[in-house]
């Protein structure tokens, strides 16, 4: 089999002008409008939203509720430009910068929350804090 890759990952936004805001400023997303409501394309990975105006598809036994998501973004430069740029837009950090571990092995993260709650990290693999 061949390796698998992750295509989208859903979250849930309880207010679409100001986490549109959130996620285009923060995390550089491209903000998508689809039907009802929006999408967030960073990189290669889309974070399909479910919000006001949006039925929660069928298939999710729970759906996704506000603040339940848990979301890693790898930064591409030090972690201490990743808490610059989370200070500049007012963004709390919760945790870090703290060693921790990721697909490509160890590295720095900071924590920090999007408006609705959801825990957000940005993780950073070059050394130095």
């Amino acid at each position: 089999m061949n390796a698998l890759k992750l295509d989208h990952c859903v979250i849930h936004v309880s207010d679409w002008g100001r986490s549109n805001s959130f996620y285009s400023q923060v995390l550089g997303a491209e903000v998508v409008h689809r039907q009802n409501g929006f999408s967030y394309k960073i990189g290669d990975i889309l974070l399909n939203c479910h919000g006001p105006g949006i039925v929660a598809n069928a298939v999710a036994r729970i759906p996704v509720q506000p603040g339940n998501s848990d979301l890693c973004f790898e930064w591409p430069g030090p972690i201490a430009a990743a808490v610059s740029h989370l200070e500049k837009h007012h963004i709390a950090v919760e945790l870090g910068p703290v060693a921790t571990r990721g697909i490509r092995g160890d590295a720095i993260s900071v924590y920090f929350r999007d408006p609705d709650g959801s825990l957000l990290e940005f993780i950073s693999y070059q050394r130095g804090v």
